[in-house]
């Protein structure tokens, strides 16, 4: 079962940020990774919840929720939404699946409901590291932000400036960004963040390894100095450690070990594989019979497999942020409705990709750490359901999986396996490509709207305002 603790933060706001602060550091007794202790805090946390309606939301949420199905809140959920929806500050650890999305989303539109913003001043931001995560935000949060007649809107880079613009002049109470994308329309004067009083912070750690901790930072300073500020990610490192104690007043401690979490749904293997034949056991393993995302280190690598994959009759698509965002957006879509089969990426689709009944996730490389294991793990066994993750290893790379494993926490089911053979059909569920090529054709047309670039009259693509190089996962 998940293991979680909560603690809470004095209501008072007069107490200067930066006082709480982590405790030791090191492997914890269970053996995850070297997290620094979760901070002690000061005042008792408020009960948890067991029913949504238990909470004291406006009418319009609970209706909303109800419509949705949502009835009982995820452990996180009912954890640390009595104490946000009093204005606590939040730090919540729990792996991809949780439900962290409504547990700060809920929080943050109750406390906006009834209030109206300015044009070009939201009231509550929510800051994301890549654009996948943040359209997945806006998308479940989009039904309760209507009840409440809340106007959100998404602001990120890689689709034209001009759209985003318009919604922060037209008023958006909560605003859904990328750093560097925020950072340009507040440069350009089109957004001031004075006047938000919820600020949540999605998967801060992954925010710090692709090195937006000085916009991040920027960002936060901008803010009220009195507002409310909310911190959720899968894991919670010493790259984090910075913004717990600079910007988190005696937060309310919600944590859901994402090791002990995803060993409770997960089932991991380690197929040894050689080198001779990883190939092919790649390709049977594409071709199975449902949904499968599988995980490259390189850009390179990954168009060179999903072509590979068209080739032998598998529907493939790659994924990484050498594609343009119109190209992302379509082929998760095909992805979600099964028009393609396999989504072959990099560490772009790690973390903000939702896809229900996803039951397989391949690492084709291994990954670099123990964190990346996990969030590409993240991808299936969401919600409770259940899922494997599988990890090629050859066998110079037997003993860094064995570090990796261990340091994640985890114990694998290590199985020998050759491509036709019984075990990688019974593991993974493995069988031979049709060998006919395919081919993924691109919607009929291209229409503004989608996130895709539309052509002019002239059939020039449309001149971009405002776009500047961003990290490739922004």
């Amino acid at each position: 079962m998940n293991r979680t603790r909560t603690h809470t933060r004095s209501t008072a706001r007069s107490q200067p940020r930066g006082r709480v602060r982590p405790q030791g550091g090191g492997r914890t007794p269970s053996g995850p990774p070297a997290e620094f202790a979760l901070p002690r805090t000061l005042t008792p946390a408020l009960p948890p919840v067991e029913t949504f309606a238990a909470l004291d939301l406006p009418a319009p949420l609970l209706a909303a929720l109800a419509a949705e199905g949502m009835t009982v809140p995820f452990p996180i959920q009912g954890a640390t939404l009595p104490n946000t929806l009093a204005g606590r500050d939040a730090l919540g650890r729990g792996r991809t699946g949780s439900g962290k999305t409504l547990a700060f989303g809920l929080a943050l539109l109750a406390r906006t409901a009834g209030k109206r913003a300015e044009p070009k001043r939201p009231l509550a931001l929510v800051l994301v590291p890549t654009r996948e995560l943040a359209q997945q935000v806006t998308d479940a949060l989009t039904p309760y932000a209507r009840s409440l007649r809340l106007r959100a809107t998404t602001v990120v880079g890689g689709v034209p400036i001009g759209r985003q613009t318009g919604a922060l002049r037209s008023g958006a109470e909560v605003v859904v960004a990328t750093p560097g994308r925020l950072k340009d329309l507040i440069d350009r004067g089109d957004c001031v963040l004075d006047q938000v009083e919820t600020t949540v912070l999605d998967e801060a750690d992954q925010m710090a390894d692709m090195g937006f901790m000085p916009q991040v930072t920027a960002l936060l300073d901008q803010v009220r100095p009195e507002g409310q500020r909310m911190l959720f990610s899968a894991t919670l490192d010493r790259n984090v450690d910075l913004l717990v104690r600079r910007y988190l007043n005696d937060p309310v401690v919600h944590s859901v070990d994402p090791s002990a979490g995803a060993v409770t749904t997960m089932e991991h293997h380690v197929l040894h594989v050689h080198g001779s034949d990883k190939q092919a056991t790649t390709t049977e393993i594409a071709a199975r019979d449902g949904r499968v995302i599988m995980f490259l280190d390189t850009k390179h690598d990954v168009d060179r497999l999903a072509r590979d994959l068209l080739l032998s009759g598998v529907r493939a698509a790659a994924l990484h942020g050498g594609k343009t965002q119109a190209q992302r957006t379509r082929t998760l879509a095909q992805f979600k409705t099964g028009h393609v089969s396999v989504l072959v990426a990099t560490n772009v689709a790690a973390r903000g990709i939702h896809v229900d009944h996803l039951d397989l996730v391949v690492n084709v490389d291994p990954p670099a750490d123990h964190k990346d294991y996990l969030h590409r793990g993240g991808r299936t066994a969401r919600a409770g359901e259940s899922g494997s993750v599988v990890t090629l290893v050859t066998p110079r790379q037997r003993r860094g999986m064995v570090r990796l494993m261990a340091d994640a926490g985890i114990r694998p089911r290590v199985t020998e396996v050759r491509s036709g053979g019984a075990e990688l059909h019974r593991i993974t569920g493995a069988q031979a490509p049709s060998g006919v090529p395919v081919v993924i054709t691109a919607p009929a047309a291209e229409r503004r709207g989608d996130g895709s670039p539309a052509r002019s009259r002239r059939g020039r693509r449309p001149q971009r305002a405002g776009r500047r190089p961003a990290p490739a996962a922004a």
